[in-house]
């Protein structure tokens, strides 16, 4: 089970609100943030992810946590002829829909607020679903999966882009320094909200990955499950089917 980590541990709010109230006040800065504290390098894990999916071939696409929607966008790409995306926060929500006003594809993608873990949608719903760097904020970690495996179809693809935390030397190393001072210290210079640079480092490193995530989703009912590091193991992208 992952530690439950929250944004502003003197809050009185539960994580969910906390993680919306958090996305809401940094949504105007993400991208730009995101593009700095990643070298740009998430763009890449992203694309691999959309030639994943590309594949399969898949006519519905659910992107779950899409925030301002750089991979519902990129996903245009897989031919999927309706990609919803959906995120609890109506911040960073806006600036997706502008994002995709901008190209045109408005559609192909319907940009959406809801809870990942209490979906509005029917069981075996879409061909595909996607997570990236949102399942940590998942309040409930188990709940968000089963209703993820709950809307997909059967034989569904369920990909997943998340943060891990390298195991060799000296990228583990690396790897704690970017997150311990780096990431909150970028956070701090940009960003008005101090609290959420320190959280999302902070989570990152206490959510269980790898082979430890590989059996949660196991133990939700999902099937071929397999995780793919990236670079150095600084994240991973996990492939898994509904049976």
């Amino acid at each position: 089970m992952a530690k439950k980590v929250t944004p502003y541990k003197d809050s009185e709010l539960g994580k969910k609100e906390q993680v919306t109230k958090m996305f809401d006040t940094i949504s105007k800065n993400y991208d730009g943030l995101n593009r700095v504290i990643s070298f740009g390098i998430d763009l890449k894990w992203r694309r691999r992810v959309v030639a994943i999916l590309k594949k399969k071939k898949p006519q519905s696409i659910l992107d779950i946590a899409t925030g301002t929607g750089d991979l519902a966008i990129k996903m245009v790409e897989t031919g999927a002829e309706k990609i919803v995306g959906l995120d609890i926060s109506p911040g960073m929500l806006e600036v997706g829909k502008n994002k995709v006003n901008d190209k045109k594809l408005h559609e192909t993608i319907e940009m959406i607020v809801g809870d990942s873990e209490n979906l509005s949608f029917e069981e075996n719903t879409f061909d595909a679903v996607t997570v990236a760097f949102g399942v940590r904020n998942f309040e409930t970690l188990e709940k968000g999966l089963s209703e993820i495996h709950r809307v997909l179809k059967p034989s569904g693809t369920f990909v997943i882009l998340e943060t891990s935390v390298p195991t060799k030397t000296p990228y583990k190393q690396g790897y704690n320094f970017h997150c311990k001072y780096i990431l909150p210290f970028v956070g701090r210079l940009f960003s008005k909200d101090r609290s959420a640079y320190t959280y999302l480092s902070e989570s990152a490193a206490v959510f269980p990955h790898g082979e430890n995530f590989n059996n949660i989703l196991r133990k939700i009912g999902f099937i071929e499950v397999e995780n793919k590091p990236q670079t150095f193991g600084v994240a991973s992208i996990y492939v898994a089917t509904k049976a």
